[in-house]
């Protein structure tokens, strides 16, 4: 295995010091390191942070292959500067057994790109009406800690509170997807005045807030661990600072698409756009920005979601809803956050990893610590076109966007994935 010294390196914002990277851990920290064997990487004016965590990938293998692969999605992963990341169960057929989530969590190993931890569906098909094996993936070698119907709600409160106290026996986590499905019947986007303004029927924050509100309320009962999905709504922001109060077992995700675009964008036609749940108003996006920071929602997953060209280059009713998001997150988060580098190692490197229980991730560059860990350019904006972007997809809402940010290198247990902002493979 190669040695590597990053010279001149600033550890999460901090003085600039010299990293050691050999035998896949970082064995020294300090200025002035020497080590003749290593290969010399010149960290002036980079920022090295923990290996990025995503806790909401769709990578969509097995079964659309023609939108994203694992490898495919792992290499976007480690050029976005993650180092591990969570695949949603809704691939065909639903990773709802011991036997898919293994084929992913062995696509991953294979791919070798960064750590692909499989999310196991909570309901057999996604459909909502029994329980899918959640102790038979827990128990397999993929060793399934979190489970979603990501896409669908767990619309049934009885189901829901017997997923909760099935995986409370393990530390397990449910993973909602917040959405009371008989106020969404055909919504389009956002309802409010940019939704009827268009004539589209509207998805009103009331059916997140609705749910969220119900599911705190169960996870304490149960005592179990919630986490909610990609939060939208200004006043979900205020349900979960309530049950936080309360000391309930909840944790919440934002993605950086929330933080960024309004439901303004819907005014373009452009299914691009279309996300579920939908893109909301000025007002949401500065309450989610202000719970990021304070700590309300404890981290940003991209909700990473790729479509073939059929499925988003159509007419906006028939197109899929999601957006790419893994080559763009971080740049995201620095333009809504600033270079607060301790802030964002938290909400997407340390958070995501305690969430997911994932050993070996999630933890600052440090002797001893594996070498898990990504190298940023903050001087560099760079303008973002889909065609040359990883991912087998194109639907990015950033496209010809300027961005702050460039990931130079990340390193996966000492080995490069990416170096000089390239993929190694």
């Amino acid at each position: 295995m190669t040695a590597y010294l990053i010279k001149s390196v600033s550890v999460v914002g901090a003085a600039p010091t010299d990293l050691l990277i050999r035998d896949g851990v970082v064995a020294e920290t300090g200025a002035g390191l020497t080590a003749p064997d290593a290969t010399v990487i010149d960290g002036t004016g980079l920022v090295a942070l923990p290996g990025l965590v995503d806790l909401h990938t769709h990578l969509r293998e097995p079964g659309r292959e023609d939108a994203e692969t694992v490898e495919s999605g792992s290499r976007a992963a480690a050029l976005g500067g993650y180092t591990a990341v969570c695949a949603m169960a809704n691939t065909s057929p639903v990773a709802d057994t011991a036997g898919v989530v293994e084929q992913v969590w062995r696509l991953g190993r294979e791919a070798g790109l960064v750590d692909v931890q499989p999310i196991g569906a909570v309901t057999v098909g996604l459909a909502g009406g029994q329980l899918a094996e959640l102790g038979a993936m827990a128990d397999s070698a993929a060793r399934v800690r979190i489970f979603s119907d990501d896409g669908h709600c767990v619309a049934d409160p009885k189901l829901m509170r017997r997923a909760l106290e099935y995986v409370k026996a393990f530390d397990g986590v449910i993973a909602q997807h917040a959405e009371e499905p008989r106020l969404t019947e055909g919504a389009q986007m956002h309802e409010g005045e940019v939704s009827t303004r268009l004539g589209l029927t509207g998805w009103p924050a009331v059916a997140e807030e609705a749910i969220i509100a119900r599911d705190v309320l169960l996870a304490e009962h149960v005592g179990s661990r919630l986490h909610i999905c990609h939060v939208s709504t200004a006043g979900s922001v205020e349900v979960l600072r309530h049950a936080k109060t309360r000391g309930v077992k909840v944790t919440a995700e934002v993605t950086p698409h929330h933080l960024l675009l309004t439901d303004s964008k819907a005014e373009t036609y452009d299914p691009v756009y279309k996300v579920n749940p939908p893109l909301r108003t000025a007002t949401d996006v500065a309450a989610l920005r202000a719970a990021l920071a304070e700590g309300v929602i404890d981290i940003v997953a991209t909700d990473h979601a790729p479509h073939a060209v059929e499925d988003k280059e159509c007419e906006w009713a028939y197109a899929r809803p999601g957006m790419l998001g893994l080559e763009t997150a971080l740049s995201i988060a620095l333009d809504v956050l600033g270079p607060q580098w301790d802030l964002i190692a938290e909400r997407m490197s340390r958070a995501p990893a305690r969430i997911a229980g994932l050993d070996g991730h999630g933890l600052d560059p440090a002797p001893g610590v594996p070498a898990n860990l990504t190298l940023v350019d903050p001087a560099t904006r760079r303008t973002i076109e889909p065609a040359e972007l990883a991912s087998r997809s194109r639907n990015t809402p950033y496209a010809r966007m300027t961005l702050p940010g460039r990931i130079v290198a990340t390193f996966l247990r000492g080995e490069p994935t990416v170096l000089d902002g390239k993929a190694v493979r």
